[in-house]
């Protein structure tokens, strides 16, 4: 049985999501933003397979490398675009860790004997290297999805109309899924799809 926590860590208050196969103890943590003592502690019996990031900036990255060293068996992922020829100031991972794998469109993360199985989908908009993570009815769509409104394009490497590429595809995936953003409160896609005038307006441009 999976069990989905949420910490709410760093300096903007990023949400760190942490997935834990119960049968097996193996965890991944979602876009460890700060605080590693916290997530750590939060960690405590479990055996950490994967850091995930949805993205390379400061706030959801700012863990990683504390996390790195207290589990040196974990693997971290994030997508190439995010890691390489980025501002640092903004994408400070780069300098910060021993090294990353990439992970990129229609990938997948696995635990728990293949229990708890995460797909990656490439979002970008927000930064070239987004994505979202899939795992079952569940989206971890770090800052390009939020309740009520989608993550800012004025960053390097953000992009208004792959951003709304990215809200088009997602408002256009089948059910009713769980909204699990990178900041601000969880949400379910249909009610998105309702009354976030982003992903309505996305939804309105579908060619």
């Amino acid at each position: 049985m999976l069990k989905v926590s949420i910490l709410q860590v760093g300096p903007l208050g990023t949400n760190c999501y942490i997935l834990k196969d119960e049968a097996s103890h193996e965890a991944a943590v979602i876009d460890p933003g700060g605080d590693a003592p916290e997530i750590i502690r939060a960690l405590e019996g479990a055996k950490l397979r994967y850091i995930l990031l949805t993205h390379g900036h400061y706030d959801h990255t700012g863990g990683a490398a504390e996390l790195e060293r207290a589990f040196p068996q974990a693997a971290l992922y994030i997508h190439r675009k995010d890691l390489e020829d980025v501002d640092p100031s903004l994408f400070p991972l780069r300098t910060q860790i021993q090294g990353a794998n990439f992970y990129d469109e229609g990938a997948w993360i696995a635990f728990g004997g293949d229990a708890v199985k995460i797909q990656v989908l490439h979002t970008p908009g927000h930064s070239e290297g987004s994505v979202t993570l899939r795992c079952g009815d569940l989206l971890f769509c770090g800052d390009t999805l939020f309740a009520g409104s989608c993550g800012r394009t004025d960053f390097p490497g953000g992009s208004v109309p792959k951003m709304l590429a990215s809200l088009r595809r997602l408002g256009e995936l089948e059910g009713d899924l769980q909204i699990l953003p990178g900041h601000m409160d969880v949400s379910t896609l249909e009610k998105e799809r309702r009354q976030n005038p982003y992903l309505r307006q996305a939804l309105r441009e579908t060619t």
